[in-house]
């Protein structure tokens, strides 16, 4: 698989398109350590609409991310990133070398999700079918690092 490099949008971070399939991702140029802040992040816009490219913040709450390259990290089931929606800031979950490619845990902040999708990340967790946090058992959501809305909605159901 080769990947053509797009875009170096930040001092961190490069976007990466796949020349096969054409899907970008977003990879770093430095390492980080676990529990660094990444980057801040701010809401371009909010909406009671989510779509494909939005993260969700709360019940009907929906934001496009500012700097907007952040569109580009991926889904995986072992994410190494997780977007704190209270702080607004990109958090290290683990180690991260330059050149990995950034991906979080899309349930850690949809609810529901309007898109599901067939996940390929080929971890040995893998859980498949993507379809948000309400989607999935509380047993299995307590391996990830969640916002604090998907943690409000769980103490609700």
């Amino acid at each position: 698989m080769i990947k053509t490099v797009i875009e170096i949008p930040s001092n961190f971070a490069e976007i990466l398109q796949n020349n096969e399939t054409r899907q970008k991702s977003l990879h770093v140029i430095k390492s980080f350590k676990t529990r660094d802040v990444i980057s801040k992040f701010s809401a371009a816009t909010v909406s009671i609409i989510p779509t494909y490219l939005t993260v969700q913040t709360g019940f009907q709450e929906h934001i496009t991310l500012q700097p907007t390259f952040l569109q580009y990290i991926n889904h995986s089931c072992n994410p190494n990133v997780f977007f704190d929606t209270t702080q607004y800031e990109l958090v290290a979950l683990k180690d991260i070398k330059v050149g990995d490619e950034l991906t979080f845990f899309y349930p850690s902040s949809e609810w529901d999700m309007t898109q599901s999708f067939e996940c390929n990340c080929g971890s040995k967790n893998c859980l498949h079918n993507i379809k948000g946090a309400a989607h999935i058992s509380k047993e299995i959501l307590a391996n990830y690092k969640l916002t604090d809305f998907i943690q409000s909605m769980l103490a609700l159901h």
